[in-house]
């Protein structure tokens, strides 16, 4: 059996894992980065292909923007659609904003990124088959590569292998699953007539769907309608029915005057999962730790958040097994903290619910307000907490506007 030692071992070579390995590259690590598949070229299918304001900072960092942009990523200037009307933060510049750009181009440019990387060894078509663990710690891993089992240590190994996370199921960290009540499907589309550049989302009560503008003028529209009153007629008839539910929204998108550019893509049941991100000798990043609701499109930005807040915890320790583990302590409580309010909220609207009482008053607050608006984008790039979103100041403003609405 072929045996290597490494400082990291990062399995899952895409956002979350590729950020990680350049991250710790960065820092003089030597890093072993596992991919399962065996094409350089392999992406996320399932994704919505946006990267928030949130995230930003990261690339920033990892000097990815320029590179992003000539690939042909777009800012993400968006406005959302509630029953009170269209919300339109403004974007003049103030306003940091993200970018859009679809994985199947991402994706590759990342890896190829970090497969360049001093001291990182891409390893394509490897497969983790067990955890190596000794004194009750994670050590690193058993897999296959090629014909070959290696076995490759390290005092810290990274689970980065998303929402089936081989590496959690090997290390027996729980699962603590929620359901979600919707189902989504998408498809792309491009040549809208008269595009202006906007990505749009509609929350409909307990539906939604999304038009996210991506690179070469290529949109992907969503439809996330939920279970009860849609799905048996999507499982009848996609087509037909994906096309009925999106001309169906206000202010529909013309698909009818598009050329739909690929087949339809989803998913009927999406579970969203919960694991804790950290144990002795291992941490897992991205969605192996925490798997969201697509409906809100962040998935991406926290895997590359959860990165860097992974590195920045534990890059100084990796030389002492002690101090490595009170920093992937530290690691695990800063993702609770970071992530766990925002989780909550997603975790109820799933459930295809609608909008509660502080969510109405700040939706249809921001239709009539621009300050609103505003902020509530910042809320939904995950740039503030529920917290921050609904301080007393920002409730009170709410309540006024709404108040003055009612009165004229």
């Amino acid at each position: 059996m072929a045996q290597d030692d490494y400082d990291v071992v990062i399995v899952g070579a895409s956002l979350a894992g590729c950020t990680a390995a350049l991250l710790f590259s960065s820092m003089g690590a030597r890093v072993a980065l596992l991919e399962k598949r065996s094409s350089m070229d392999v992406y996320k299918v399932l994704c919505t292909h946006s990267l928030h304001a949130s995230a930003m900072p990261v690339l920033e960092r990892l000097d990815l923007v320029e590179a992003l942009r000539e690939a042909g990523a777009v800012p993400n200037y968006a406005s959302w659609w509630a029953e009170w009307g269209w919300i339109t933060p403004d974007h003049d510049g103030t306003v940091p904003f993200g970018l859009n750009l679809r994985r199947e181009t991402l994706d590759p440019l990342l890896r190829r990124r970090a497969a360049a990387a001093p001291g990182v060894d891409l390893m394509l078509g490897s497969a983790v088959t067990a955890m190596l663990e000794r004194d009750g710690r994670v050590c690193g891993v058993r897999a296959t590569h090629g014909s070959k089992e290696i076995e490759l240590t390290a005092p810290l190994v990274v689970g980065a292998d998303g929402r089936n996370s081989a590496v959690a199921a090997a290390a027996g960290v729980r699962t603590r699953e929620s359901r979600n009540l919707r189902f989504g499907f998408f498809a792309y589309f491009r040549d809208f007539p008269d595009d202006d550049g906007l990505s749009r989302a509609w929350y409909m009560g307990s539906d939604c769907a999304f038009s996210f503008i991506n690179e070469d003028g290529i949109r992907v529209i969503v439809a996330t309608p939920n279970k009860a009153d849609h799905l048996a007629a999507f499982k009848a008839d996609l087509a037909t029915s994906f096309r009925d539910y999106i001309r169906a929204l206000p202010d529909a998108p013309h698909i009818e005057d598009a050329q739909q550019i690929s087949k339809f893509i989803g998913v009927t049941n999406f579970p969203l999962f919960q694991r804790n991100p950290s144990r002795p000798g291992l941490a897992l990043i991205g969605d192996a730790a925490l798997a969201t609701d697509p409906v809100w499109g962040i998935g991406g930005s926290w895997a590359l958040l959860s990165a860097e807040w992974l590195v920045d915890a534990v890059a100084k320790s990796l030389d002492n097994e002690r101090e490595l583990d009170a920093a992937l302590g530290r690691y695990g409580a800063r993702h609770t903290r970071e992530l766990r309010g925002h989780q909550a909220q997603i975790r109820r609207y799933a459930r295809s619910r609608r909008f509660n009482f502080a969510e109405r008053l700040m939706f249809s607050a921001a239709a009539r307000d621009q300050q609103t608006a505003t902020h509530l984008y910042r809320f939904g790039t995950r740039l503030i907490t529920p917290t921050q979103l609904l301080t007393p100041r920002a409730v009170l403003r709410a309540g006024k506007v709404n108040l003055m609405h009612a009165t004229h």
